[in-house]
């Protein structure tokens, strides 16, 4: 809890097995979670196992992806605030405390992972990921003339549940782009949020170094074209969907 608000932490797991149980411990040593949600859209049944001998509790989830995992989550709790992460281990549980110091004053506290301090060996936060992600940041901020933004794509985030409800109608996409989409909806209906740094540890699921590189090339193009949609949405003052 949080100064009388309660807390839910939502974690999409997909093929995650040991690195759900080190994260849902790691957060919950942060002494401020309440409730650990753990969604389930792809999970292998050994990570069930797992999770069954933390406090967290297991939602399922037909659809895959991780913005569909995420919706279920939300939907499942019924916390003041919703802290969104990722089951592999990418974040520190300490930095819980820095999202709900900024949730005093914000809706929504978006975390960065691009402040080369508090980026780890192994995170895969490399040089060409960190600079798209700083540039597109700059777009954002310019185009919507928004407060300064250096990550577009951080799972890593708190939201209160009137900060959801303003942003939910226009978070529809499944995949990995519901981060960034959820980011540039915050921008365009004028919600009060903030970016902060947070530590990006060295992740459990490693991919070799060409098919890294293709995929997040594939997320910069996606997530360029995402910009420009919702800019010219919110120019013409429509909702996305």
């Amino acid at each position: 809890m949080w100064k009388s608000k309660t807390v839910a932490l939502v974690l999409p797991a997909n093929s995650e097995v040991k690195s759900a149980r080190e994260a849902i411990l790691d957060f919950d040593s942060s002494g401020y979670v309440d409730e650990i949600i753990v969604v389930n859209n792809g999970l292998l049944k050994e990570s069930d196992d797992e999770i069954t001998g933390t406090r967290a509790r297991i939602v399922k989830e037909k659809h895959p992806g991780y913005g569909a995992a995420v919706r279920a989550g939300i939907k499942a709790t019924d916390a003041d605030l919703i802290i969104a992460a990722d089951a592999n281990g990418s974040f520190a549980g300490r930095d819980v405390t820095k999202l709900l110091a900024y949730s005093d004053d914000f809706d929504i506290v978006f975390g960065s992972r691009t402040h080369v301090p508090l980026i780890e060996s192994g995170s895969g936060m490399n040089f060409f990921r960190r600079i798209i992600d700083v540039l597109y940041g700059k777009l954002i901020s310019l185009l919507f003339l928004c407060g300064p933004l250096t990550d577009v794509g951080c799972t890593f985030r708190i939201t209160s549940r009137a900060g959801w409800r303003k942003v939910a109608s226009e978070c529809q996409a499944k995949g990995a782009l519901f981060t960034t989409e959820w980011l540039l909806a915050a921008a365009k209906n004028r919600v009060r949020f903030v970016q902060i740094p947070v530590n990006f540890k060295s992740r459990a699921d490693k991919s070799i170094w060409p098919v890294r590189f293709l995929n997040q090339s594939m997320r910069a193009i996606l997530i360029f074209f995402c910009i420009w949609k919702v800019w010219i949405y919110a120019r013409a003052g429509k909702k996305l969907y």
